[in-house]
């Protein structure tokens, strides 16, 4: 609650909720202006690819509005801000422009903003803004790949340090970048490192 409260302090939670907005409204908008005048950390430049996601999402934009749907039009408005305030960033950087790796990270973000928030209000008993942040992320998760069973994890996992012959903790980097590289979104990559861990070091 203290990183929420934090990155909406200067706008008043209480005003945001009265107008009908959610914490994540504040935050959105922080973290998108934060990468477009370079307050954000830096990454890596490395050549970008087209950023199919960002037509899929405007085409479903599109579609939301045809049909007059607010809440699926207003979400999908607050992602398309974020990408453009990250790609004004990346050419800052130098960069031609961001790719759907980029998009992803991004929507991963605002998933777990949103489910952060939400808990937040349902134990503050505002049911109806927990409600908005649920459906926000189930918009949000469409242009998400489906994540990966445990099952399928652990199969990923085998099948990453076979590929790269890992023997043992020296090799965990090669074997999550595997993963990373094969599955971006479908794995909790803080978890799936834990369990690389241990299968190199048993």
């Amino acid at each position: 609650m203290k990183g929420i409260a934090r990155s909406t302090e200067s706008f008043g939670i209480e005003n945001i909720e009265n107008q009908g907005l959610s914490l994540n409204w504040a935050s959105d908008w922080l973290c998108g202006h934060a990468w477009a005048i370079g307050t954000a950390p830096k990454q890596d430049n490395k050549p970008q690819g087209k950023p199919i996601m960002r037509d899929q999402i405007s085409a479903a934009m599109k579609d939301a509005m045809k049909s007059r749907d607010g809440r699926r039009t207003t979400t999908l408005r607050l992602i398309n801000a974020a990408i453009k305030d990250r790609e004004i960033a990346a050419r800052g950087e130098g960069k031609d422009g961001i790719a759907d790796e980029d998009i992803l990270a991004i929507l991963q973000k605002m998933v777990k903003q949103r489910e952060e928030s939400a808990v937040i209000y349902g134990q503050n008993g505002r049911p109806e803004l927990e409600a908005q942040e649920r459906e926000e992320i189930e918009i949000i998760k469409e242009f998400l790949p489906k994540p990966l069973t445990e099952a399928e994890v652990d199969a990923a996992i085998k099948g990453a340090i076979a590929e790269t012959g890992a023997e043992g903790l020296r090799d965990m980097g090669k074997v999550v970048g595997v993963l990373k590289a094969k599955y971006p979104g479908q794995i909790d990559f803080g978890q799936a490192s834990k369990q690389v861990k241990a299968q190199l070091g048993a």
